[in-house]
């Protein structure tokens, strides 16, 4: 045997050893903090992003089934293959539901309780999939009558990341409004990851919504938009402040973010923060950086402030 060879040998050897010193660490540090936080040593799953990427996606499909289905798909096919893609979408949206309540839940064991109740939340949420076709529609119509460079509907649909990102976020805030909020922020988060448009799950967006360009747009978690409402990129809707408790510790769930009511367009680079309202008809230029309310019909430059 070569020196090399001996050298090698004794280099996999060492390297094997202190392998397992690290494993054996890291076990220990698991353990002490699966005790400290559900005190017992069998954590739950946690739902999957990448099967709930593959949800998703397979939702689109069956939503759009004649422009994001296969090409050659028969029209006296559609339906069949609509509850095809449907069947086997949520029965896997379903499994991701469970993993869910499991880990709200702390028990080691899922319950048939549970089991009841992943059923039920994924029958509501699929009787709400013609309404979110519906919302998706007027979206489309929104951003195809919004964008001179759009030379059609379909065009729209297949190609604009806006209107990818809103798709997402109607179907991730109907699982939120559901109290399913750790697999709609999964959601959300795959769209931001596929698009550069941050927009929480938790977010009320009105009909006709459209986002032009999109790249770096922020929507947070109590914003409240309305109709016909257009945004362009790098506009964040953002929360002024953080309070926080006598402890120290952030307060959660109060309302932070801004309202923007209905036929408003706010262009690139906007930050709009706080719980402040953006009166309807509103026009808010490039690069605003507003902390206040202002009345509707107002036009926000960088420069000057015109109520119309």
């Amino acid at each position: 045997m070569t020196d090399i060879s001996v050298a090698g040998d004794l280099l996999l050897k060492s390297t094997h050893l202190q392998i397992n010193e690290v494993v054996a660490e890291l076990r220990n540090v698991r353990t002490t903090a699966l005790l400290d936080r559900q005190g017992h040593l069998k954590p739950p799953r946690l739902p999957s992003r990448k099967i709930l990427a593959g949800v998703i996606e397979g939702l689109r499909t069956a939503l759009f089934p004649n422009r994001l289905g296969p090409s050659d798909l028969a029209v006296e096919g559609v339906d069949h293959y609509v509850g095809h893609i449907l069947n086997s979408t949520l029965r896997a949206l379903l499994v991701q539901i469970q993993h869910e309540l499991h880990f709200n839940s702390g028990t080691e064991e899922l319950d048939q309780e549970t089991y009841a109740q992943a059923a039920e939340i994924t029958q509501a949420f699929a009787k709400r999939l013609p309404a979110v076709r519906r919302l998706l529609d007027g979206d489309v119509l929104a951003a195809y009558e919004g964008d001179p460079a759009a030379r059609g509907i379909d065009e729209v649909l297949v190609c604009y990341p806006g209107v990818a990102a809103i798709t997402w976020h109607r179907l991730a805030h109907e699982l939120y409004q559901l109290n399913m909020p750790l697999i709609a922020r999964m959601i959300s988060e795959i769209a931001h990851s596929q698009t550069g448009i941050e927009i929480h799950p938790g977010a009320q967006i009105g009909e006709r919504f459209f986002i032009d360009h999109g790249t770096g747009v922020v929507i947070g978690e109590t914003s409240i938009i309305g109709r016909n409402v257009r945004l362009y990129q790098a506009v964040t809707l953002g929360a002024k402040h953080f309070p926080v408790d006598e402890n120290g510790t952030l307060v959660k769930g109060i309302a932070r973010h801004p309202i923007v009511e209905d036929d408003v367009v706010i262009y690139a680079g906007a930050t709009i923060l706080g719980r402040i309202t953006i009166g309807h008809g509103s026009t808010i230029g490039g690069n605003v950086w507003l902390t206040r309310s202002v009345p509707p019909g107002s036009l926000i430059t960088q420069a000057q402030t015109h109520n119309d």
